[in-house]
C-alpha cells in the first residue's frame, strides 16, 4: 500500500510550481490563473503524477470560492446592490435562456439524449464569478460601477444554480416533501436577519472596542465569513451565498476597507489551489471523444455571451463600451457549470462523457476569457503595463 501524501508536501509542490510557472509568465506576458491549471495539469494524476490526492485540493480550493464571495460583500454598499439587482433581475433571466437554448442545442447537435443536452443547456446558463471578479480593478470608479453590474448579475446567476442544484437534489431523491421547499425557501430570508442582526448588536461593538489590536480583527472576520458560509450550508443554502451575506452586512462598517484589504493574500492562497485541481482532476483520456464538441461549445459561448449581454445592458441605458465589456468580462462558463454537472453525474442522469465535455468547455473559456480580458481591459493581472490596475 503506497504512503499517503502529506498536505504539506502536496502544499510544498503545487506553490513552488506556481512559483517558478507565475516567473515565467510575467516575463512572457501570460496569464496567472492559466498558469495554475496547467501546473494542475502537468503536477497531477494525468501528468507526472506527483500530486495523487487533487480531490483533497479541490475541496481546499473552495474555500477560496468563499473568501472571494466574503471580500464582495465586502465592498458593496446594501442599498446599491438593491437598486442594481432590480435593474439586472430581466437582463439576467433573459441571457440565461439565451445560454441554455445555445447549451442544449449543442448537446442535440452532437447526438447527446435529450436529458444531457437539456443539462449542457443548464450548465451553460452561468459565469464564472472568480473569472469575472478576480480579473476586476476596484481602485477606479468606472469599474466600481461595472463591478455592481456585474455582482447583480452573478449573483443573480448564483440564485438560479441554487434553485437548478436544489431541484436536481428532489427529483433524485424520493423522500422530498413539499415542506422541505418551504423550508430552502425561507432559509434565504432567515439568514439574512440573522446577520444583520448579529452585526448591529455583536460585531459592531465588538470591532469599535477592539479596532486598535489588528490580529484580532483579522482572526474575528475570519471567523464571521467561515461562522455565516457554515450556517448557510446548515440550512441547506451554499456556503458562498453565506460568505457574501457576511460581506455585505459589514459593508457600512468603515472598518470594512481595512478587513478586505488584509484577507486578499488569504483569498489568492486557497484560489490557487482552485485553479490547480481544475488542472489536476480532468481525465485527459476523454479528451478525443469530446474535444470537437467542447471547441464548438466553448465557441458559441465565447462570441454569444459578450454578444447577449452588452445588447440587453444597452437596452437597460448603459453605456456602449460598459456593455460591451461587461459582456467579456462574462463571457465564459461557472465553477457553477462544473457543480450541476458532476451532480447530474452522480444521479445518473447525464454519461461521463457529458461531464467531460462540459469540464473541457469550461477549461477553454476560463483560458480563453482570461487572455481576451487580459489583453484588452484594465486588471490586476494584466499582461500590458498599462492595463495594470488594483
Amino acid at each position: 500500500m503506497a504512503p499517503t501524501q502529506s498536505i504539506t508536501h502536496i502544499i510544498f509542490l503545487i506553490f513552488t510550481g506556481t512559483a517558478v510557472l507565475s516567473t515565467f509568465a510575467l516575463f512572457t506576458r501570460q496569464s496567472l490563473l492559466v498558469m495554475y491549471i496547467a501546473l494542475g495539469a502537468m503536477l497531477g494524476p494525468w501528468g507526472l503524477k506527483l500530486v495523487k490526492d487533487p480531490i483533497l485540493i479541490n475541496e481546499i480550493g473552495d474555500i477560496g470560492i468563499v473568501f472571494l464571495l466574503f471580500l464582495l460583500g465586502l465592498n458593496l454598499q446594501p442599498q446599491n446592490l438593491l437598486h442594481s439587482l432590480r435593474k439586472m433581475s430581466w437582463i439576467t433571466v433573459a441571457s440565461s435562456l439565451v445560454f441554455f437554448c445555445v447549451g442544449s442545442s449543442v448537446g442535440i447537435l452532437f447526438k447527446f439524449t435529450f436529458l444531457e443536452s437539456m443539462l449542457i443547456g443548464v450548465s451553460m446558463m452561468f459565469s464564472s464569478t472568480i473569472i469575472g471578479l478576480k480579473l476586476l480593478p476596484t481602485t477606479i470608479l468606472h469599474h466600481q460601477h461595472t463591478g455592481e453590474l456585474m455582482i447583480s448579475i452573478l449573483l443573480l446567476q448564483d440564485i438560479i444554480a441554487i434553485v437548478v442544484l436544489f431541484f436536481l437534489h428532489a427529483i433524485g431523491d424520493h423522500e422530498f416533501s413539499l415542506g422541505d421547499l418551504g423550508y430552502v425557501i425561507s432559509a434565504l430570508p432567515l439568514l439574512l436577519l440573522l446577520a444583520f442582526f448579529c452585526e448591529r448588536f455583536i460585531l459592531t461593538k465588538l470591532f469599535a472596542r477592539f479596532d486598535k489590536i489588528h490580529e484580532y480583527i483579522f482572526i474575528l472576520s475570519i471567523g464571521w465569513c467561515l461562522c455565516l458560509a457554515e450556517i448557510s450550508h446548515f440550512m441547506g443554502l451554499p456556503e458562498e451565498i453565506g460568505a457574501f451575506i457576511a460581506g455585505i452586512v459589514l459593508a457600512s462598517n468603515p472598518i470594512s476597507l481595512y478587513i478586505a484589504e488584509n484577507l486578499k493574500p488569504l483569498r489568492d492562497f486557497f484560489l490557487v489551489l482552485f485553479f490547480f485541481a481544475m488542472g489536476a482532476t480532468f481525465e485527459f483520456n476523454y479528451l478525443p471523444s469530446i474535444i470537437f464538441p467542447a471547441a464548438v461549445l466553448a465557441f458559441l459561448i465565447l462570441i454569444v455571451k459578450p454578444y447577449i449581454f452588452s445588447q440587453l445592458l444597452r437596452g437597460s441605458g448603459e453605456i456602449k463600451y460598459t456593455c460591451w465589456e461587461i459582456g467579456v468580462r462574462l463571457g465564459q462558463a461557472s465553477e457553477f457549470s462544473l457543480l450541476i454537472i458532476y451532480l447530474a453525474l452522480q444521479l445518473h442522469f447525464v454519461s461521463t462523457q457529458a461531464n467531460y465535455l462540459i469540464q473541457a468547455t469550461t477549461i477553454i473559456t476560463f483560458i480563453v476569457s482570461c487572455y481576451w480580458v487580459m489583453l484588452r481591459y484594465p486588471t490586476p493581472l494584466a499582461s500590458i503595463d498599462r492595463l495594470r490596475r488594483d
